[in-house]
């Protein structure tokens, strides 16, 4: 579970930045932007490891094959 920690600690730490560079603003729309900001690297990255391969990258991620092909056309990644 180390690894997955390394991924909490990084998730952290960057949110723990935004509120510090708020400089007194409201927060808002946290979860959307916290889930696009890693979704992208995250799909680049898996989709590297797999070598390109779509049915590979969509059972690294536990997600469907067609999840992952809307995904990839969402961030123009095909």
């Amino acid at each position: 579970m180390k690894k997955n920690s390394n991924l909490s600690d990084c998730v952290s730490s960057s949110l723990r930045d935004y509120f510090t560079s708020l400089d007194g603003e409201k927060p808002s729309g946290i979860y959307h932007m916290v889930l696009k900001s890693i979704e992208r690297p995250m799909l680049e990255t898996v989709m590297e490891q797999a070598d390109g391969n779509q049915t590979l990258a969509a059972e690294m991620l536990g997600i469907n094959r067609n999840t992952l092909r809307k995904k990839l056309a969402d961030y123009d990644l095909l």
